[in-house]
Order: C-alpha cells, then structure tokens, then sequence
C-alpha cells in the first residue's frame, strides 16, 4: 500500500502469481473499502487498486470490473533473469538486506 501525494490518495498493490480471475477483482475491492473505512482520511479521495497478475484476458478483466464504482486496474507482469541497469543502483544488494535482517533479529 502506498500513498500518492498529487492524487491525495491511497494505492492498494496486490501481486498474483497466476493468471487472472474474476474473484481477484472482489478481494481487492474488499481491501480498498477497508482502507477507505479504517485509514483513509475525510480529505482523501477514494482508494485506488491495481491488480497485477502473470496473465490476463482482457475481455474477462473487462466484465470483472464492469459495475465496479472503485477505481481498479489490472495489469501482468513478467519474470526477468536479470535486474535491468536503470534499476541496480537504486535497488540494495543481497548482501544489503542480510546485514538489515540480521540487525533486526538481534
């Protein structure tokens, strides 16, 4: 979950492994009326989701989110072998994120 700024708005991201389904649509709308209920401020404007799958036909996606009156996307994703160059410096190493692990157990 993120929040956007310019938008004065929350995000909910949820990540599947596998191709779309219909009922993924009703999950993610049950967590944005959450998030608007619970977190969201009276000067916010309506959470927004996206859902990204491995796949997606775009014609199921199209009637799943037909009479949905929260703002909702679908999307896919793909799997990469090696982390693009425009992101490796931005992103900790391996070794990064086990020295923080490790700080935290202790």
């Amino acid at each position: 979950m993120f929040y956007n700024l310019k938008v004065r708005c929350y995000v909910v991201i949820e990540l599947k492994t596998t191709e779309f389904r219909p009922e993924y649509v009703g999950k993610l709308n049950f967590y944005l009326s959450e998030v608007d209920k619970y977190i969201k401020d009276k000067n916010d404007n309506p959470t927004f989701g996206i859902l990204l799958c491995k796949d997606k036909k775009k014609v199921t996606a199209e009637l799943a989110l037909k009479d949905i009156n929260k703002p909702n996307g679908v999307s896919e994703y793909k799997i990469l072998s090696e982390i693009p160059e425009f992101l490796e410096n931005t992103l900790p190493s391996i070794e990064d994120i086990e020295k923080r692990l490790e700080k935290d157990s202790e």
